[in-house]
């Protein structure tokens, strides 16, 4: 890393935590009574999901299972319905898979390091690195899109990071983190905060921004994404996870199933509900018996 880089570097860091000591927001999985359970599952709830949509939910998934191993006592139909209508409910199965894991190898507690976290089923390496961090202040490159974002803005002076993480975003990102620790943690948990509230994808808040003045994509003049041919922008209305999801939701209000005639009737079409179904199949979210939809027992 350069010298203008380092320097450029060590000031966002201490600018960035500086802000997240004013403006970050006061999270439930934040707080000094948090435990390492209930940031694994603010990690895996936030994942393409925002933070208003989770807080209820969240609340409501540790009164019912306050420990991994209450999760995977549970039947798969049981967490499918408590997962609501959060969206991605493959990540509730993979979560309560995960638990039968910590209940056989770590005596029903989380595990601590990153190899460890990602051996877990559902754990890849970002959600590894966040739950090493801010479950047990451990040093881990936490890249989710709020940080790669900030990084490609700040120092790369691109309006958004490509649309696969590459190698040597990776090398910048472990090469700014701090050495200590807990100074880790706190840039962590601070550029995820900035790049969430301020350093949007949208309609950046440049204004309010600590690094501003050392932003090299602002003080570029804002240059157009690089990237824009290669990004794909999907519609909720009319997708197939849109179908999907009315047939999980009318699942989920149904304990002894829907039958396939209803479920497929859900969806104005008929090709459309066929892989809808099909695919809740394939993925253990539903069972097939007989002429009837069933969540998985």
């Amino acid at each position: 890393m350069s010298v203008t880089l380092r320097h450029t570097s060590g000031v966002l860091v201490s600018s960035v935590i500086a802000w997240f000591g004013q403006a970050g927001r006061d999270l439930p999985w934040r707080r000094p009574d948090r435990t390492p359970w209930g940031v694994v599952v603010s990690e895996v709830m936030l994942q393409q999901t925002p933070v208003a949509r989770v807080l209820e939910p969240w609340r409501r998934w540790l009164e019912r299972w306050p420990r991994p191993v209450d999760l995977a006592a549970a039947s798969p139909a049981e967490v499918l319905r408590q997962w609501e209508r959060l969206g991605y409910p493959r990540r509730a199965l993979r979560l309560r898979e995960a638990t039968i894991v910590m209940r056989d190898d770590y005596d029903g507690a989380v595990p601590d390091t990153v190899e460890q976290l990602a051996s877990l089923p559902g754990f890849g390496h970002y959600t590894a690195a966040a739950v090493a961090a801010f479950a047990f202040g451990r040093r881990a490159v936490v890249l989710d899109t709020n940080i790669r974002r900030l990084l490609a803005r700040t120092l790369n002076g691109e309006a958004l990071p490509a649309p696969s993480l590459k190698r040597a975003e990776l090398a910048q990102a472990e090469a700014i983190l701090p050495i200590a620790p807990a100074e880790s943690v706190a840039w962590n948990r601070a550029a995820m905060e900035l790049g969430s509230l301020v350093c949007r994808a949208r309609q950046p808040a440049c204004a309010d921004c600590p690094v501003i003045a050392d932003c090299r994509w602002y003080q570029a003049g804002q240059p157009a994404d690089p990237h824009a041919d290669r990004r794909r922008p999907q519609s909720w209305a009319g997708s197939d996870r849109q179908a999907r999801g009315r047939i999980m939701a009318a699942l989920r209000a149904a304990p002894d199933g829907v039958a396939l005639a209803a479920a497929t009737a859900l969806i104005v079409d008929p090709e459309q509900a066929h892989r809808a179904i099909t695919g809740l199949i394939a993925d253990g979210l539903a069972v097939q018996c007989g002429e009837w939809l069933q969540l998985p027992s």
